[in-house]
């Protein structure tokens, strides 16, 4: 069937407040042209992230009235500890309030200063905290996931002979572990197969080195490899899930994602040696090891979420919306990440708008355009992210895009419709968009806060 149909229906409804081009030009203005700083309800379509911006059913909320909030052994941990070692067999599993919570609490208790965490590619907050630790980040993705017009089934992929090659040039000594991120949200969401993450665990397991997962799309990742990578047709989705994990040491995951929630996270692994000290050290910053900074009634909707995001019916309408949108703008000519990713659409910005060179950040530019002229909040991903190094100098990212993350279950086919047709008419007017600079920036994460202008 060509029509998209939703596998759900729409118990509540949540009012949009609509604006004007007057409005918005003076609400960007007012943040300094900073998208993060808008207030939400000054946003049409909210496409910054898919992080915590899912829609919850009927059965998550149901269970949110089984939260047991006993500080200490709630049987809501249990039911959230249960349903988490049903896809991820990870010997112990240590719920946190989100993802960059569990990326602090590893790489504190497992890094020293001068160390290097190689990945496929960190995403932001990944990076940060390694960096926060004195370690460095190194992103070891394929050729072909840099490319964004070029098409690749597994364009997330980690190069495991430049891995290996690192690994060796750096010293095993001086790694403490491996990472590998699904999908690769950095990389255009981009998925990465099981032979990949089987040859990158080979690779680690030469050297001795753990093998972590990134894991915040983790049924996204496997639906892809059901849908791509041959062997693997015929299999369920949760079984694809469990042989990922298997050949992991530990995972790190932000619930906020697949999970269908809008807050919590877990760090998993199987390190007796590590997780003492983990443990100690979420007590000092998140709480409890049986909540970790969450209330029992997420702990419950984390535990219904997961049993929803590995439904089959669901990730294929979440793909079949993400190839609706990504077809028409493919057609019309819109430069942008091929084929599509599985949870946003990411835009080439350097495409896009090649009068504008990588310093003076298009990606930015771009994202400021959608919202002038449609109301959508959208997310650059290149320079403005990731161009300032840790010696204070800048270099142009491997790509500049923008990433229009499509929140799950809550808009519907007419939404996309709208984005369409803003990112069609701002393509055909894009040689009137000019560069954006800093005007003032923190010492890291500076897309969050930053102050921008326009070039002169």
């Amino acid at each position: 069937m060509k029509t998209i149909i939703e596998p759900f229906r729409i118990k509540s409804v949540e009012p949009i407040r609509m604006t004007t081009h007057k409005e918005r030009r003076h609400h960007i203005e007012a943040v300094d042209y900073n998208l993060f700083a808008l207030h939400s309800d000054h946003v049409l379509i909210d496409l910054l992230t898919d992080s915590g911006t899912s829609s919850m059913s009927s059965a998550q909320w149901a269970a949110v009235m089984l939260g047991d909030e006993s500080y200490a052994g709630s049987p809501s941990f249990y039911r959230f500890e249960a349903a988490v070692r049903e896809l991820m067999p990870f010997r112990y599993i240590i719920p946190t309030h989100q993802g960059r919570a569990a990326e602090k609490i590893l790489f504190t208790v497992v890094g020293r200063e001068g160390q290097v965490i190689p990945n496929n590619t960190h995403f932001d907050t990944t990076r940060a905290n390694v960096e926060a630790r004195g370690m460095t980040a190194a992103d070891l993705g394929i050729e072909e996931g840099k490319h964004p017009e070029v098409e690749h089934p597994f364009k997330g992929n980690m190069d495991v002979e430049k891995l290996d090659a690192f690994i060796r040039e750096t010293g095993p000594e001086n790694i403490p572990l491996c990472m590998i991120t699904v999908t690769n949200n950095s990389g255009g969401g981009q998925p990465v197969s099981m032979e990949n993450i089987r040859r990158t665990k080979e690779v680690c397991r030469r050297h001795g080195l753990p093998l972590f997962i990134d894991a915040c799309r983790f049924a996204e990742n496997a639906y892809f490899i059901k849908m791509r990578e041959p062997g693997y047709e015929e299999k369920t989705v949760p079984d694809i899930v469990r042989e990922m994990f298997s050949h992991a040491d530990g995972c790190t995951m932000s619930a906020k994602k697949d999970p269908l929630v809008n807050i919590g996270g877990w760090l998993a692994l199987n390190n007796e040696e590590w997780v003492d000290q983990c443990r100690n050290f979420l007590i000092l910053t998140e709480g409890f090891p049986t909540y970790g900074g969450l209330a029992g009634r997420d702990l419950d909707a984390i535990a219904a979420g997961l049993r929803e995001a590995v439904d089959e019916e669901y990730l294929r309408y979440r793909y079949a919306s993400m190839r609706y949108v990504a077809d028409r703008l493919t057609a019309a000519g819109v430069p942008m990440v091929r084929p599509v990713g599985g949870h946003a659409i990411f835009l080439d910005a350097r495409g896009f708008l090649p009068q504008i060179p990588p310093l003076h950040y298009p990606g930015q530019s771009l994202a400021v355009e959608l919202y002038l002229y449609g109301g959508i909040r959208s997310c650059e991903i290149g320079t403005s992210m990731f161009g300032k190094q840790a010696d204070g100098s800048e270099q142009p990212a491997s790509m500049d895009l923008v990433r229009l993350a499509i929140p799950r279950r809550v808009y519907t086919q007419s939404h996309m419709d709208y984005v369409i047709e803003v990112i069609l008419e701002v393509f055909e007017r894009r040689a009137s968009l000019k560069g954006m600079r800093y005007t003032w920036q923190p010492p890291a994460l500076r897309h969050f806060t930053g102050k921008f202008a326009y070039v002169d």
